[in-house]
């Protein structure tokens, strides 16, 4: 019954202001109740939302904070909440020890598989929807997943072929697949973060597949949060990334992901990199803008070189096949 209250209010998600006290309790869930506490018990939180009175149970309240101007209009984690539901977002409650998130969300780290590749990915929906990066299946069209599910020994390697790429964006190097489950497989989805209280020296760990070593974790700090690389911001890091960690999920100690690993320096040491889950946040909401089309492998806009320049005429006049520079041999031209 409690959480039937809980829910209730939350449908409406932030209410308008009522009052100069207005206080946000952030759940467990990542939701949150915005209002007046007008009573406090030990096991509870009345809250007046303006229309109604609620009560919230306390175990269900991971943080209480006063409410800004701004957060009448913000999701969890003072984000925009996705319209769909289509991925599950933070915070969770607390922080704990990597062992113990290995042991719940690791489950929701899978291997993508190709001809000619092999990354990692991680589920962020009950329907099998997997993030990845692009560049492990970049001109592919046969791809399968390995899903790790738990048994009664230890976890059970689970191979499923025919995955379907959705959404492609080279330009942040994102993809999302879905895997046609059996029914009888349950997927774990991870949770996205947030940078908000994410700083440097923050430890945080990585689960991949790196050089085929499937589930192998690997943890490290933040190094810096804005390394630039061709007009693109990457998440530094000192965790262990390597070839076949590209598409892994990076995530703080709360489990919660902070960045999709898709490089490292090859001629330095502890020197990986991760797209900002911001990016992968946008890439998802606009999933139909990077929609893939199965019958051309090429999806996508890509820029055209410009024009070259008309060598200059000689003294004497153009002769044949001179008026323009010639293109080298296995070179091809923009389309005019």
């Amino acid at each position: 019954m409690r959480f039937g209250l809980v829910i209730l209010c939350l449908s409406a998600w932030n209410i308008a202001p009522h009052g100069g006290d207005r206080e946000v309790l952030i759940l467990k869930d990542g939701y949150q109740v915005v209002g007046d506490v007008i009573a406090e018990k030990p096991t509870s939180l009345t809250v007046d939302l303006g229309f109604d009175i609620v009560k919230v149970p306390r175990d269900q309240v991971i943080e209480r904070r006063k409410a800004t101007a701004a957060t009448s209009v913000a999701g969890p984690s003072g984000e925009a909440p996705p319209t769909d539901r289509f991925y599950q977002v933070g915070p969770l409650p607390g922080t704990r020890p990597v062992k113990d998130l290995v042991q719940d969300y690791g489950s929701g780290v899978v291997s993508i598989e190709t001809p000619s590749s092999q990354g990692s990915g991680f589920v962020i929906n009950p329907d099998g929807h997997v993030v990845t990066n692009n560049h492990v299946i970049e001109g592919e069209t046969r791809v399968s997943a390995v899903i790790y599910q738990p048994g009664p020994s230890g976890l059970v390697r689970r191979r499923v072929e025919n995955v379907e790429i959705v959404a492609l964006n080279p330009f942040v190097d994102l993809a999302l697949l879905r895997l046609p489950a059996p029914a009888d497989l349950k997927l774990k989805p991870l949770v996205l973060g947030s940078l908000n209280d994410l700083n440097v020296g923050d430890p945080v760990f990585a689960v991949g597949n790196p050089l085929g070593l499937e589930r192998s974790v690997s943890q490290g700090i933040i190094s810096t949060l804005n390394r630039s690389f061709q007009g693109l911001v990457y998440l530094q890091t000192d965790a262990a990334i390597n070839p076949g960690n590209s598409g892994g999920p990076l995530l703080n100690m709360r489990g919660e992901v902070v960045g999709v690993t898709n490089m490292k320096v090859s001629l330095g040491d502890n020197l990986g990199f991760a797209i900002p889950v911001p990016h992968v946040k946008d890439f998802l909401r606009s999933r139909a803008a990077f929609a893939y089309d199965k019958n051309n492998p090429n999806t996508g806009f890509r820029y055209l070189d410009p024009p070259r320049r008309a060598k200059a005429a000689p003294a004497g006049g153009l002769t044949s096949g001179e008026a323009t520079e010639k293109p080298k041999e296995g070179e091809a031209r923009p389309a005019r």
